[in-house]
């Protein structure tokens, strides 16, 4: 078992750390080199406890790999749920202290702010509470100050392990602590980027970079054209107004109520109006969202795209990013590659989530199911219908829909699948009445509680939410699980995650490691399942390919 010691740093100039090191002997004052420090964080035998990965991000950014990693504010989302996890609620929680009565954030006038704070060196205001301006960092200006905000962060800590006494719990709180760091890497490399390739696909959707706020609106009227010219007679409208579109649509013999996508896909083929409006928000949306104006926001002049990431959203417990690298278009993927002498590996988890229900529901006939390559197949066989309406009826299952085409084949899985229906049957009712669900790996996830008097829907669809939060939230912790472990497998092997995106994972590698890298990946997700369900006989797969461009990867096994 790793040690666990607490540590805080900071970065004086480019070469200096100054920083503490906190564990149940006490605190170690320190002052070293980049190298020095980073040969410390590199330590597989210690498992370091930080308020927050960012907080490391100097040293990251410098080269450092942090080997193990217990990061205070995600262990404190997947205990308590929710989003905020700021050190002075997480301390005031952890000393019974009322979290409303904790000081503010420092104030813009400093002089003010810093009114009524301790002297010297103590990390305690008079009341208990953390004091502001060590939240902000800058207080942290000597290693006796580290030593005290590092001693504070190795008692919180403690008392979270102390908590996790479910052995997977304590295993959630270590794959989201690594995926914490993982976030801070994957701000510092970006996502590769063929400048050329992307604006030329930005060209074909927008238009060609314009001069002028005038050529602007010239390239935006162009866009409007052919849907206009689709409704002869129409005149002028502003089709960024779904007012005026329904009035476009009225005077075509469609009426909808309201103009999302798939509600015009309904449509499609009663005019040619529809199939123009679904190409012009195609279009419209690269040039807004992902047109000149991102190009130059997000992508550096390394040809990198970088966004800010979370290691967890705050309900269910999926990764986030800013920046679109969460939701590309997918005829923007071309313009994802890899630079001259690497290669990208494309590994994405098949059918995960009923595989992840098999196994947190602990219904041995699923899980038997889950041995096939593709799982509907048994499924579908065991409930003598086809495979699609297997598929239907298993989605259905999850997300709590019980009508349509797959309403007898539900009938059917309550009958064959009895445990796992029951499992996601109990989180729906405690949905429904307000109380908070957990995933398989112990994360708090909240539900809406009841108002007086609120309409049916209301419940209905709290339940749903948390039917489906169970697996959702569970099949989250697998992911970064594996991608914590794929991040360690690759390293000897020059390779680095470049993306995390739902149940895919993107990893940059040099071309003649490309091979030894995907076998890695590959072999990582059976030893990760393996630890992951302490011995339970699930079958979880991934497709993996090895491309130059994102857009090559053949597509994913069937969902």
């Amino acid at each position: 078992m790793s040690s666990f010691r607490a540590i805080s740093l900071s970065l004086v100039g480019s070469a200096e750390v100054i920083g503490a090191i906190a564990d149940e002997s006490g605190t170690e004052e320190l002052t070293a080199t980049v190298p020095e420090v980073s040969a410390l964080l590199a330590d597989p035998s210690v498992r370091w406890v930080i308020w927050s990965a960012a907080a490391l991000r100097p040293l990251i950014d410098a080269g450092a790999a942090v080997a193990r990693a217990w990061e205070i504010a995600e262990v404190h989302r997947l205990r308590h749920g929710g989003w905020d996890a700021d050190p002075a609620l997480i301390w005031a929680l952890h000393r019974g202290l009322d979290p409303a009565s904790r000081p503010p954030a420092l104030a813009d006038d400093l002089f003010s702010a810093l009114a009524g704070l301790p002297g010297g060196d103590e990390v305690l205001m008079t009341t208990g509470h953390l004091r502001p301006d060590a939240l902000t960092g800058a207080w942290l200006t000597t290693p006796a100050r580290h030593a005290a905000w590092a001693q504070a962060a190795w008692e919180v800590a403690s008392a979270q392990r102390d908590a996790l006494s479910d052995p997977r719990h304590l295993a959630a709180a270590h794959a989201e602590s690594a995926a914490a760091v993982l976030c801070v890497e994957l701000e510092r490399d970006g996502l590769p980027i063929d400048r050329a390739t992307m604006s030329a696909l930005i060209t074909a959707a927008a238009g060609p970079l314009p001069r002028d706020h005038a050529a602007e609106l010239v390239h935006r009227a162009e866009r409007d054209a052919p849907v206009l010219a689709s409704v002869p007679g129409v005149g002028r409208l502003d089709l960024r107004n779904p007012a005026q579109v329904r009035q476009l649509l009225s005077l075509a013999g469609i009426d909808v109520t309201d103009t999302r996508r798939w509600t015009l896909e309904a449509h499609r083929g009663e005019h040619p109006v529809i199939a123009a409006l679904l190409d012009w928000r195609r279009r419209e949306r690269i040039a807004t969202t992902y047109g000149w104006g991102w190009l130059a926001r997000h992508v550096g002049a390394d040809d990198r795209l970088r966004g800010a990431w979370s290691a967890s959203d705050g309900a269910a417990g999926r990764m986030t990013a800013q920046a679109g690298l969460h939701n590309l278009p997918a005829e923007l993927r071309p313009g994802v590659a890899a630079p001259a002498g690497s290669v990208l590996i494309r590994s994405d988890l098949g059918q995960v989530e009923p595989r992840v229900l098999a196994a947190v529901a602990r219904d041995d006939a699923l899980a038997r199911a889950t041995w096939a390559d593709d799982l509907y197949a048994p499924v579908a066989e065991r409930l003598g219908v086809a495979r699609e309406v297997a598929k239907i009826a298993v989605l259905a299952a999850m997300y709590g829909q019980r009508s349509g085409a797959a309403g007898d084949a539900l009938i059917g899985l309550e009958r064959e699948y009895p445990v796992a229906m029951r499992h996601l049957g109990a989180a729906q009712e405690a949905g429904r009445e307000g109380r908070s669900v957990q995933t398989y790996g112990g994360r708090r996830v909240r539900v809406a509680i009841p108002s007086p008097g609120e309409p049916a829907p209301a419940a209905a669809a709290r339940g749903r939410f948390a039917r489906n939060a169970v697996i959702q939230g569970s099949a989250a912790e697998l992911f970064k699980a594996w991608a914590a472990s794929v991040r360690v497998a690759v390293r000897p092997l020059h390779g680095r995650i470049v993306l995390c995106l739902h149940d895919e994972l993107l990893v940059e590698v040099p071309a003649e490691n490309a091979d030894q890298a995907a076998a890695a990946i590959e072999s990582t997700l059976t030893e990760t399942a393996r630890w992951w369900l302490r011995g339970y006989p699930v079958r979880f797969v991934a497709d993996t390919t090895i491309v130059q461009r994102w857009s090559e990867a053949k597509p994913a096994p069937r969902a």
